[in-house]
């Protein structure tokens, strides 16, 4: 069985002493990452609306009849444009109207971690597809760059690309250098490469990238039939940070 928990975020009080490092970070660019004890809680993320967030924990899985998201983050969904590989844009909230889709979301295109997800969602694809589930992959990113992610990974689901990065800030997916440069990323990073894994350079190097995806986590939901109807959400914490895949087969296939 499935271990479930719920998400909840804080915004930072001034007064913490816990936000006091948290706030340091951002006055203090310069400081290495390692200057904080990570050990000691949670990462702290910087929002691409400048808000502090500290995650207590990733995943969400309400059960049936209850949303793992509140209804500001559906309006908000409502209103993102992704694009297929043809370049066509569609309301991302399509993708699970009419079924219901695992949809992942990776941290950018040229991401090492985010093409061994892909392959560990594929590995399920049988599964998903004998329970009628669709699987969808959005990157923050161009046509171009879905193009050239679904090429070379060979991924069996859906590819759609997020240029504006909407969807990201409508999920409140974790965004800040400390959320990616973290001893358990560099050690997943280290695995990919030894299993044959490896980050296209190309598309990791493109400037929008460089200047908004390079510090973007991605996360899974479960969703649809419905808009409105998110049944399961996993934040990535860290750069990596993929969920049991059972989690996710108990919340999309039974």
């Amino acid at each position: 069985m499935a271990l479930y928990a719920c998400a909840s975020f804080s915004t930072a009080l001034p007064n913490s002493k816990h936000n006091h490092r948290s706030a340091s970070l951002l006055s203090n660019p310069s400081q290495k990452v390692t200057d904080f004890p990570f050990s000691s809680y949670r990462p702290v993320t910087i929002s691409q609306r400048r808000r502090l967030i500290t995650i207590y924990a990733t995943s969400s899985f309400p059960g049936i009849g209850s949303s793992a998201v509140g209804e500001n983050t559906t309006d908000s969904l409502d209103k993102v444009r992704v694009f297929d590989l043809n370049g066509n844009g569609i309301p991302i909230t399509d993708l699970w109207k009419n079924r219901k889709a695992v949809v992942a979301f990776a941290r950018h295109f040229g991401c090492v971690l985010c093409r061994k997800r892909a392959d560990y969602l594929t590995t399920k694809k049988e599964q998903m597809d004998a329970a009628g589930v669709a699987l969808v992959l959005i990157g923050p990113g161009s046509v171009d760059q879905a193009k050239a992610f679904s090429q070379q990974t060979k991924f069996r689901g859906e590819v759609y690309a997020d240029p504006s990065h909407s969807s990201y800030e409508a999920l409140r997916f974790s965004f800040g250098v400390s959320t990616t440069f973290t001893p358990k990323a560099g050690l997943k990073i280290f695995q990919s490469y030894m299993e044959g894994y490896r980050q296209d350079w190309g598309l990791s190097s493109e400037k929008d990238t460089v200047r908004r995806g390079g510090w973007q986590q991605g996360g899974i939901i479960v969703a649809g039939p419905g808009k409105s109807n998110i049944s399961y959400i996993h934040k990535d914490k860290e750069a990596g940070d993929d969920p049991p895949i059972e989690e996710v087969l108990e919340a999309c296939c039974t």
